[in-house]
């Protein structure tokens, strides 16, 4: 076996590592989608779709994002919500809107516009980029401590090897150590 092959043992080791971090990211996931439908339906429970009309043009603003800037059109609009109670606010509409167009809007309870609640599409991605990303971090840490008791492993190895070689080597050479008083080199 070349140096290069591994023994069954490392890779029993890295198949077990391997597992490890599939089985913690899929835990992960579920516990990321289980949290996030309870979220999200606890914030669907205070979020109400609404008809709003717009009161003027669509502005066309530019909005900073994680990934940069984008443009949002947002409008002056007025609906009504909780009942019939009449609110006004800055919606977001399709570019271009005219006044007196309707728009449908998400609100809070009290009727002030509000994100709407998260969706399945969001949830999965958020669920299964953190399940990824603690699969990575259990790979990573399973494979440093594994590369950590290999070289540990060799180091101790190579220590006894070097003990029993200045044992071994003084008679399986035939010369004697200097100092030590038995004879010389010539013998």
């Amino acid at each position: 076996m070349s140096h290069h092959e591994s023994s069954p043992g490392r890779r029993a080791a890295l198949v077990l590592v391997l597992l490890t971090a599939l089985i913690c990211g899929a835990v992960a996931t579920g516990v990321l989608w289980t949290s996030g439908s309870r979220a999200d339906r606890a914030l669907a429970a205070h979020r109400h779709e609404v008809t709003a009309t717009t009161t003027g043009p669509a502005e066309e603003l530019p909005v900073v994002t994680r990934y940069g800037t984008r443009q949002q059109a947002v409008a002056p609009a007025a609906w009504r919500y909780p009942g019939d109670v009449r609110r006004t606010g800055s919606v977001p509409v399709p570019s271009g809107s005219p006044r007196g167009r309707a728009v449908t809007v998400w609100v809070d309870d009290a009727g002030a516009p509000a994100r709407p609640p998260g969706t399945a599409t969001n949830r999965a991605l958020v669920s299964l980029s953190g399940g990824t990303a603690t699969a990575t971090a259990v790979a990573a840490m399973g494979m440093g401590v594994l590369i950590f008791v290999r070289r540990t492993v060799e180091a101790h190895g190579l220590a006894a090897w070097e003990r029993e070689w200045e044992q071994v080597e003084p008679v399986w050479s035939g010369r004697l150590r200097r100092g030590s008083g038995q004879g010389t080199d010539e013998d």
